[in-house]
């Protein structure tokens, strides 16, 4: 063939190309997890009530401070406490301000109970006099001010305690606190793990009462785990953990009165409150609003309280055939009128309530997602909120006035934006993120989105990233079953259509969920690329009964976890295997907890379609794990006992051809290692090779030291042996 000019020069780009491709650096484990690609973050941001300013806490190896930067100028005007000139406080770990900003919550010395909970060490420090007062000699958790800032109530010990910081003197308010037995003002494992909260106590405006909730444990069937460590006998965890099907605590609402002493159960019988996920005072000081739901979480009541005479009555009851989904978006206006968000429509939404419950109006509209609900101003009348109008992979953030009318796109980058407002709304400060773009922190004008400064860009990061050898994620949709599934793929940088190449599928795949999302990397992502090196294909699916598509689609996996999603997933990977550059006959999933769940199915179910999986974490039958989340999507084993067991990996061991890893940790809270062990002896006793790992004392994030590391390296080798 005649070389012509052109030829010539694309010889002369491929070969820069080339060149450039050699010399950058490919990922390594030891990049991911020593901490190479960690993103710059604003840590433990709040804004001041003057509006203009806000406070940051910064920490190094000397010490820590919580200062405070002017929003506009992005100076910093003070620092409001230096750990360095306090004696005894090592680090500041998180604060928290009291109302009228006069006094800090100093948390120190936090160690890790579950999830989201923690003992810790705390002071109260006085802003004006420097004064640190020590909230208890003992370790306490969730200490919380009341509204003028006088008092501290906290949980110690299964009880409730305020501290009053006029006096310095500390009243016990609850007695029959007792471990494994009786929980007061704190949330017990489960309603901690699936209704995402701790604090299960709340003051009123003026202070003087305390609405809290008693867990009673006594009925729950306890749950060990033995903990090895560096002894000679290793102990043993013991705590409640009911799952689906048995019994869980009986909770019951009471209010303290500071001023009398007194103590007063609320009446819940007339309603749906088999569980109380959340408890708030109104902007009435003596009404108290609960939310409650029946043991299906299908119906949610959502009940004031009068503390004066302590009656109470119902304001808004919301039904769905399968399941309504708590959040923190009830809030509270000036004239105790409220704002509500609800799928009622097929999609979530956010809506008006009056005070006695009448819809004013629907808010916002449309077949998209409210994701996020940020607040209102009282002053412009204006509904700030995060959805995905723009697509169901981004985020974007917008205002709109309470009549729905005037919507204002504050965000105008595609990708993940997400924004924390100042007090009176006039600015925001805005995190913005894509699959090219690391965390960039903006202020912006709350009123049109302007952008007033660039806080942090993580530049840095992304001149790092610029040397290493990363691939685009592509994104698209893959149609199967019926239905336009969202997707990405992340192919080697030296792709070759004429080639083939393995496909290994990434997913987690529960409900409500997304893994495609337009965001920055994850350290699976940085995992991914790293084997999209190797000569590797990653794709992720997000199938029928993930989030962000609407009520219909996330809620038709009800009473079948793992059917539909399986489907999509073995559906996927045949479709995907017919492309000409994809080995059909190298085809690999993993995920981790209900990701592992999927894989092991994907792996045994489609056994002509998979030759080999890593399951992390997974659940094996959800006849093992928790009642709140599983009956959620479930119901229970004795109602739908088919539902539970023809989805389980446990009734498909048989099946199984190609290479499996599985993987646990022994201390796992969560999804016990229970779960795994019944399967190993499922496979054994079915006379099934398989390879199988368990990481002592480890919970269900397996880490510590150099935990992760060896555990992405064992599933590395493992593919590269098997895939």
């Amino acid at each position: 063939m005649k070389r012509t000019a052109y030829t010539s020069l694309l010889l002369l780009f491929l070969t820069a190309v080339s060149t450039l491709t050699a010399q950058q650096k490919n990922i390594t484990l030891e990049d991911i997890w020593g901490g190479q690609f960690r993103a710059e973050r604003l840590d433990v941001l709040r804004s001041l009530d003057n509006g203009k300013e806000y406070s940051v806490l910064n920490r190094s190896k000397n010490g820590s401070t919580i200062d405070v930067y002017d929003y506009k100028s992005g100076k910093k005007s003070r620092t409001l406490v230096n750990s360095n000139n306090l004696p005894e406080v090592d680090q500041i770990l998180s604060y928290e301000f009291s109302d009228d900003e006069s006094k800090l919550l100093l948390a120190t010395k936090l160690k890790q109970i579950y999830r989201r909970s923690a003992l810790g060490t705390y002071y109260v420090y006085d802003v004006d006099s420097k004064k640190l007062t020590l909230v208890s000699d003992e370790q306490i958790q969730e200490p919380n001010f009341s509204k003028d800032g006088s008092k501290v109530a906290f949980g110690m010990n299964n009880d409730l305690f305020i501290k009053n910081l006029k006096t310095d003197e500390t009243i016990q308010i609850t007695s029959d606190g007792k471990k494994n037995s009786i929980i007061n003002g704190i949330t017990d494992w489960v309603y901690e793990e699936e209704f995402a909260f701790v604090r299960a106590f709340d003051w009123n405006k003026t202070g003087n009462k305390l609405a809290y909730i008693k867990f009673d444990e006594t009925e729950v069937p306890r749950f060990s785990m033995d903990m090895y460590g560096e002894e000679l006998y290793p102990t043993q965890e013991v705590f409640k953990y009911p799952k689906a099907g048995e019994a869980n605590s009986k909770v019951s609402l009471h209010i303290y009165n500071v001023n009398t002493g007194e103590t007063e159960k609320i009446d819940l019988d007339s309603y749906n409150s088999y569980y109380i996920p959340r408890i708030k005072w109104t902007e009435e000081k003596n009404v108290l609003s609960a939310q409650l739901t029946n043991r299906h979480q299908n119906t949610v009541n959502l009940v004031f309280i009068n503390a004066t005479d302590n009656t109470s009555k119902l304001i808004l009851e919301e039904k769905d055939k399968a399941y309504i989904d708590i959040t923190d978006n009830l809030t509270f206006l000036n004239d105790n009128s409220f704002i509500w968000t609800s799928e009622k429509s097929g999609w979530n939404h956010i809506y008006h309530y009056d005070k006695t419950g009448k819809l004013i109006n629907q808010i916002t509209d449309g077949d998209w997602e409210v994701t996020n609900y940020y607040g209102f101003d009282q002053n412009t009348g204006r509904i700030y909120y995060q959805s995905t109008e723009n697509g169901s992979i981004n985020r974007d953030v917008y205002s709109i006035l309470r009549s729905g009318k005037n919507k204002v796109r504050l965000s105008d980058k595609t990708g993940t934006n997400s924004a924390d407002f100042s007090a009176d709304y006039t600015y925001f400060i805005n995190t913005f993120h894509d699959t090219e773009t690391p965390y960039l922190f903006t202020l912006n004008r709350a009123k049109d989105g302007k952008l007033i400064r660039t806080i942090e860009d993580n530049k840095a990061l992304k001149d790092k990233m610029a040397k290493y050898n990363i691939s685009d994620k592509e994104f698209s949709t893959i149609s199967v079953n019926g239905n336009d599934l969202n997707m990405y793929t992340i192919k080697p940088n030296n792709f070759d259509p004429n080639k083939q190449y393995p496909l290994f599928m990434y997913q987690y795949s529960g409900p409500g969920s997304q893994n495609v999302s337009n965001s920055w990397n994850t350290s699976n992502d940085y995992w991914h690329q790293m084997l999209a090196q190797d000569g590797y294909i990653i794709v992720c699916v997000d199938g029928r009964g993930t989030g962000l598509k609407g009520r219909d689609f996330k809620k038709m996996t009800q009473k079948e976890l793992g059917k539909y999603e399986v489907e999509d997933q073995i559906a996927a990977a045949q479709k995907l295997s017919e492309q000409p550059y994809i080995d059909a006959s190298r085809t690999g999933i993993w995920g981790w907890s209900y990701g592992g769940f999927m894989s092991s199915n994907c792996l045994f179910q489609g056994a002509d379609t998979f030759e080999m999986a890593i399951a992390v974490a997974p659940v094996t039958s959800w006849r093992f794990y928790d009642s709140i989340y599983t009956e959620r999507y479930m119901t229970t084993p004795q109602e739908n006992p088919s539902g539970y067991d023809e989805n389980s990996p446990l009734s498909h061991v048989n099946e199984l051809k190609g290479d499996y890893l599985l993987v646990h940790g022994s201390a796992d809270d969560n999804v016990n290692v229970q779960n795994s062990m019944r399967l190993i002896e499922a496979l054994v006793q079915a006379n099934k090779q398989f390879d199988w790992a368990i990481y002592p004392d480890k919970n269900h994030g397996i880490y510590g030291g150099n935990t992760r590391l060896h555990l992405y390296t064992k599933m590395t080798n493992f593919i590269k042996e098997n895939l």
